[in-house]
């Protein structure tokens, strides 16, 4: 059972707002069922407004109990009785998710014969100096495996050298877990590096995971801006 859950804060309200007549929400839920790839699809949340909204599309919830700190705390919960060995967690504000990327996800683990991956995660290149400079775009670094390094709001690597040939990569809003993994951080306090940044990818990190990053191409339009809303209803009227 690969279930996928759904969140995201940082624009308040934004996962209700309008988008070419459906919530923002919804339209991610719907675009997670439809890429078939999942035996079940769950919105995760302890908002009565949007577990009404998914309901009412027939769409499946699990409620939280309890308010918590990050997604992977509220969806270690949401799972933890669940008979499921690999979760994927598409971020609520992630409407235009493709079927390619979430594949090469689910793939990573299929062939990961010695279970060296605790959890896999997408990234995408950005050449844009301001994209680059943007502190709501979470950069990622990894070693010459595809492991991640590190994760920060800051641009990572630092050009010291200018004219060197330096590649940028944006951590895109996608997790897959292994359930233990889920369940670990679940018991863990919030570590140093993850309250500076409020990344909380990077508890993983402090703890010893291992995160495997698959390269994308495809730059989904990520809702963490009114203006990011504005783009998504434009790249909606066009597809």
């Amino acid at each position: 059972m690969i279930p996928a859950r759904y969140s995201a804060t940082r624009f308040p309200g934004k996962l209700m707002k309008d988008l070419g007549g459906k919530s923002v929400i919804l339209r991610t839920y719907e675009a997670a069922v439809s890429t078939r790839l999942f035996e079940e699809v769950y919105v995760v949340t302890d908002s009565k407004v949007i577990a009404e909204n998914i309901s009412d599309a027939g769409g499946k919830i699990i409620m939280s109990q309890k308010e918590h700190e990050c997604g992977s705390d509220r969806i270690a919960e949401a799972v933890q009785d669940l008979d499921a060995d690999i979760v994927i967690n598409v971020q609520g504000d992630e409407p235009f998710i493709d079927t390619v990327s979430l594949t090469k996800l689910i793939a990573a683990f299929k062939n990961d014969i010695t279970e060296e991956i605790d959890l896999a995660s997408l990234k995408v290149e950005i050449t844009d100096k301001k994209a680059i400079e943007d502190p709501n775009n979470v950069k990622v670094i990894t070693d010459n495996h595809g492991f991640a390094l590190y994760f920060s709001r800051s641009v990572i690597p630092f050009q010291r050298e200018q004219g060197l040939p330096v590649k940028y990569f944006k951590h895109k809003g996608v997790y897959a877990f292994r359930k233990q993994a889920l369940i670990d951080f679940y018991h863990l306090d919030v570590t140093p590096l993850e309250a500076s940044e409020k990344i909380e990818a990077i508890r993983y990190l402090e703890v010893g995971k291992k995160i495997k990053m698959i390269e994308t191409d495809i730059e989904a339009v990520g809702i963490d801006t009114p203006e990011d809303l504005e783009r998504a209803k434009r790249y909606l009227n066009q597809s």
